[in-house]
């Protein structure tokens, strides 16, 4: 399925993880309905692949579960 939103007025944000010298990371923004669209902070201009929200809800517990 593809899906088409405008991400051009979206407020993207690192990981609270991230360090502050630009190493790898990805981005997320919120406020989209029914999905989270996520991109490569070292490329900003580049594509974002959309996520269903509860898919992303489900991946960002299990990696509070696996966190030590």
């Amino acid at each position: 399925m593809r899906i088409s939103v405008e991400l051009s007025t979206v407020t993207w944000r690192k990981s609270s993880y991230s360090n502050m010298d630009g190493g790898d990371c990805v981005e997320v923004a919120d406020g989209v309905p029914g999905i989270v669209p996520v991109r490569d902070s070292k490329d900003p201009a580049g594509p974002a692949i959309m996520i269903p929200a509860g898919s992303w809800t489900a991946f960002v517990a299990a990696l509070k579960t696996e966190v030590i």
